[in-house]
């Protein structure tokens, strides 16, 4: 038997740093209130990229429906405007079921996607994403982030050289309408709601979470983490996007060195750089009315 809490028509999203446990308190809930999960990871979107990812296995997605993820090819383009039309139309069709959706992930630009829509900037244009695709291959990715920073600073600062897709959309937009894409944020500023939402998380103290981050870091090791980045650089994923996140980063470049690998330092390393991720997501949720719960609780308020 399940019971609803007052705020039964609100959307519930479970945010929170990597390895803090949204998984787990995603499947509880939908366990006890008849719920099906929309993930809002922006990696555990794609397929192939599995032990890295940190997805749901075998037994949590028998214990609670998911979607959105293993849905995309690693070179399909994908971005948060896609992710929102996306993960709409499972909310629609989770909610015409009867079932309570409930949105997981710690990609929180795609949270926000969600929850006050995006920036009123223009669809894109493949014509100029062919000329900038054209451009990195004779410049590298190095030119279309300096073409960016000649014309928005700030969107420049805020975006690593090597993330294609964004560097790409934020001069698409530029180019399209005249005017910045920090301009066009700026005046957004994700301040109103288009869709109710409460956000739940799963409190955990520093050291904790550490401990955890460190754990996760050896299984995914544990479990054929370098042989799974082989075999996808093998196959010629290596420029795609979800290679350019926490884990898939680091080993890239261990793999595409030539250099022997010290797997020690390898873990070290995507550790530290897991951390550093965790540290900006906590950074982030400071500002955000998230609902904490102790770790093992389901009790929402």
């Amino acid at each position: 038997m399940t019971h609803e809490p007052a705020f039964d028509d609100e959307l519930w999203v479970i945010v929170g740093p990597t390895a803090s446990g949204k998984t787990e308190l995603a499947i509880a809930l939908s366990e006890l209130h008849g719920g099906e999960i929309v993930s809002a990871d922006s990696v555990q979107i794609y397929r192939h990229f599995q032990v890295g990812t940190g997805k749901p296995n075998a037994a949590e997605r028998a214990r609670a429906r998911h979607h959105l993820i293993d849905i995309v090819e690693p070179d399909e383009p994908m971005d948060a405007a896609r992710f929102a039309e996306l993960a709409a139309e499972a909310i629609a069709q989770i909610r015409a079921r009867g079932k309570r959706p409930i949105v997981c992930g710690g990609s929180f630009l795609w949270v926000k996607s969600l929850i006050f829509g995006l920036v009123p900037a223009p669809p894109a244009d493949p014509v100029v994403r062919a000329e900038h695709k054209a451009h990195v291959d004779r410049e590298g990715r190095a030119g279309l982030h300096a073409r960016l920073a000649a014309v928005d600073r700030e969107s420049a600062s805020r975006l690593s050289e090597n993330d294609f897709v964004r560097v790409s959309r934020a001069l698409e937009v530029f180019e399209l309408t005249g005017k910045p894409m920090s301009v066009w944020q700026a005046s957004h500023g994700f301040k109103v709601q288009e869709r109710p939402a409460r956000l739940f998380g799963v409190r955990r103290e520093p050291g904790e979470l550490d401990a955890r981050i460190e754990a996760r870091c050896r299984l995914m090791f544990e479990n054929g983490f370098i042989e799974e980045a082989r075999n996808l650089l093998e196959r010629g994923y290596g420029d795609c996007r979800p290679f350019g996140s926490v884990g898939y980063k680091q080993l890239r470049a261990a793999l595409s060195s030539g250099r022997d690998l010290d797997v020690a330092s390898l873990i070290g390393d995507v550790y530290r750089a897991t951390r550093v991720f965790a540290r900006r997501q906590r950074t982030w949720l400071r500002d955000q009315p998230v609902n904490w719960l102790e770790a093992g609780s389901t009790k929402l308020r």
